[in-house]
């Protein structure tokens, strides 16, 4: 199953210039949060909400170098989290991931 993370298109570009995607959350709570498809939506609606221009990563776990642990929300479902910089070979596919005009988020075809 992959795992999903949302991001913004120059944060993209800054991996790909890079080599690693570091998102704000791993310095400041030392890892990267992602979801399962089936979290993906709730989690833009939770997170998200509003914004547009948004980009899905599509993250293969069997590549990711860092450590990913699965830990409980306080939702009590437990996410993937990626414990260190994605790297970018891990990302499998990065795609649109649209604001719909009424201000949600569409289960996106993987």
């Amino acid at each position: 199953m992959p795992l999903l993370h949302l991001c913004r298109p120059e944060e993209w570009e800054s991996a790909l210039a890079s080599g690693a995607y570091r998102a704000d959350s791993l310095e400041s709570e030392g890892f990267i949060h992602c979801s399962t498809p089936e979290q993906i939506v709730a989690t833009a609606q939770r997170h998200r909400k509003g914004q547009q221009g948004l980009l899905l990563l599509v993250i293969d776990p069997d590549r990711v170098g860092p450590e990913i642990r699965w830990e409980k929300a306080k939702n009590g479902e437990a996410y993937p989290h990626i414990y260190g910089p994605l790297n970018i070979d891990a990302v499998t596919t990065v795609k649109p991931f649209p604001l719909q005009p009424d201000g949600s988020f569409l289960q996106p075809d993987l």
